[in-house]
């Protein structure tokens, strides 16, 4: 009759080993594991944790120090249920802990945060979209907005962000950035102008018009009333797109 107990004795010196590895300074050790073996458990962990989140998040960390960042990931480390075991996906989980937190850390660090894994998003991003003739009219087709190109818009300046530039307040303008993986897997940045940000914009919620329906859309917003000469600019600003990869080509019907 005791040998059913066997199995869940075992799943509570799991769990009492789990919970003294996430919390070591909370969570006493379980009885009959050296303290020896215990310390290599306990550092192998959460170094990997923390080694990893580092690379991810470089500016933060040193822009924390190490004392900060190590506390921070601690906390992670001992707070944090991640949603999924995959762990290519830590640093997201890292993301949602921050966006959990209560806002005492600097008021630009979740944007910056997010700034920092977007990258690493974009590197394993999947890519599948509709079918494109790349040499297609970009004003009288619907121009196709590649998987691999993203907008961003940010109230702080986070790709300015680092140790030597921690600012208070944010500016009156957003940061608006377009991040893009290249054919070799290289995701480069680059600083957008509202125009072309809020062209991108429409491109990926408003699909289904041609460019030149977006453009004279994008004209009646701005109240330009020259939209002719809207057009043109517009269109040049297409084709740049199109020449980066950024816009693939037009849908196929």
């Amino acid at each position: 009759m005791r040998a059913p107990e066997a199995p869940s004795r075992l799943r509570e010196q799991q769990l009492s080993l789990t919970r003294h590895l996430r919390d070591p300074q909370g969570q006493p050790a379980p009885a009959g594991i050296e303290e020896r073996r215990l310390a290599v458990y306990r550092d192998l962990l959460f170094n990997n944790v923390e080694n990893l989140l580092s690379g991810n998040f470089p500016v933060i960390s040193r822009l924390l120090g190490e004392s900060r960042w190590k506390t921070l990931v601690r906390e992670f480390f001992r707070d944090h249920r991640c949603q999924t075991p995959l762990f290519p996906e830590l640093p997201r989980e890292f993301l949602r802990f921050l966006e959990s937190r209560e806002p005492n850390d600097p008021p630009f660090l979740l944007e910056l945060a997010h700034y920092e894994w977007v990258e690493l998003a974009l590197q394993i991003a999947e890519t599948d979209g509709p079918a494109y003739d790349p040499q297609g009219d970009l004003l009288d087709g619907v121009p196709v907005l590649s998987p691999l190109a993203w907008y961003l818009a940010y109230r702080w300046p986070v790709h300015q962000i680092g140790p030597d530039h921690q600012p208070d307040t944010p500016p009156p303008a957003p940061t608006l950035l377009l991040l893009r993986r290249e054919s070799d897997g290289t995701v480069r940045f680059s600083t957008l102008s509202p125009l072309a940000f809020r062209l991108l914009q429409r491109l990926g919620e408003a699909s289904g018009l041609s460019g030149r329906e977006q453009l004279q859309a994008l004209a009646l917003e701005a109240g330009d009333a020259n939209v002719t000469a809207f057009l043109e600019q517009g269109q040049l600003l297409l084709e740049q797109m199109h020449a980066t990869g950024v816009v693939l080509g037009i849908e196929t019907r």
